[in-house]
């Protein structure tokens, strides 16, 4: 059972060491709910999973010593914020996990056997790495790493050496993501209108802009980009936009609830997200993170997570039978792991 009282909620320890800096910049939202406010609640972390979610089976991928970094989330009177990065993937053939870490004051990318379960490798030697993703055919990485008041992106081997070549430089760059065919890495630029989406060009190394938004996720049509975007409420929505042809479109929007880092799934028929959920009580109304998905048009919109712990940073299997996300589920101290769940939403 999960049980709640009045009194403060510190910040989960050993969980992300990710700066108020960082906050700043990359996607700390300051959502405009309508809900009752409470000063905070004590959750029972160490359950694993709650009546809700029946029927889902929850493995934890890594263990407390691996210190895995868990996106900063933020609870004010109007409602909760948190940081929409993503810092998890799967290697291609769904033996590798790929995970932020902390360790010696550095931000850097790990890599853990998913089958052996052993300790894991650190992947680049960089300061303060902010995220990350895998190429579509595996063979490379893409992060941005902050320095000073900078974001800036790097492309690294996703097997073999640190050499990185660096892709941008000199902006507020973050959220990397390759488009299928690797022509293109998709970003999100920080620039004084707000967040936009970029890409670099792999071949002759140009820039475009295309929309304002963030958590870019390119579709296979080679033609459109999943995003969030904030709506005038401050909440932030789903939306399909085709480059092409300037048609824009959000598939997904809620009056009360907030939605980021939309991924496609590998059958291309669902979107992975997070979104915020209320947690009601008689007493007061307690607003989280879960993990949601929709289909590829927005329809048939289904909460799958509904633990009082923050569910954040999902990925998909190469499979698309498991859903790979960081919560500090199942721990009595709170500390953020790995875990893996099974999907199979009809």
């Amino acid at each position: 059972m999960l049980s709640y009282e009045y009194k403060a909620v510190p910040l989960p320890p050993k969980s992300l060491n990710y700066s108020l800096t960082h906050m700043k910049h990359y996607l700390l939202f300051a959502v405009a709910l309508v809900c009752n406010y409470t000063t905070a609640q004590n959750v029972d972390y160490s359950v694993v999973y709650v009546p809700q979610e029946s029927g889902i089976q929850f493995t934890r991928m890594t263990s407390d010593n691996d210190m895995v970094c868990m996106p900063i989330v933020k609870r004010t009177r109007q409602g909760v914020g948190w940081l929409s990065n993503r810092i998890l993937d799967i290697s291609l053939d769904n033996t590798q996990l790929a995970y932020l870490s902390a360790r010696n004051g550095m931000t850097n990318i790990f890599i853990k056997n998913i089958q052996q379960q052993g300790s894991s490798r650190q992947r680049t030697n960089r300061q303060s790495v902010l995220d990350f993703s895998y190429s579509p055919d595996g063979q490379k990485i893409v992060f941005s790493e902050q320095s000073g008041k900078q974001n800036q992106i790097f492309q690294t081997d996703a097997e073999n050496g640190y050499v990185c070549r660096q892709i941008t430089s000199g902006n507020q760059d973050y959220s990397p993501v390759y488009s299928v065919d690797k022509k293109q890495i998709f970003f999100t630029r920080q620039e004084n209108n707000g967040s936009n989406i970029w890409s670099y060009s792999v071949e002759n190394n140009f820039l475009s802009n295309y929309t304002r938004g963030m958590n870019p996720c390119p579709l296979s049509d080679g033609k459109s980009v999943l995003c969030a975007r904030m709506n005038a409420e401050g909440r932030s929505e789903i939306w399909r936009i085709d480059y092409t042809t300037s048609v824009e479109e959000c598939i997904v929007s809620d009056p009360h609830k907030s939605f980021t880092t939309p991924s496609i799934s590998p059958d291309g028929k669902w979107i992975l997200m997070v979104g915020s959920s209320e947690i009601a009580t008689e007493a007061f109304s307690y607003w989280n993170t879960d993990i949601y998905v929709c289909r590829i048009d927005g329809s048939q919109l289904s909460q799958l997570t509904y633990h009082a712990a923050d569910d954040l940073s999902p990925a998909w299997s190469r499979d698309g039978g498991y859903i790979f996300f960081i919560s500090q589920r199942g721990s009595a101290t709170a500390t953020a792991n790995v875990w893996m769940m099974n999907f199979a939403v009809e």
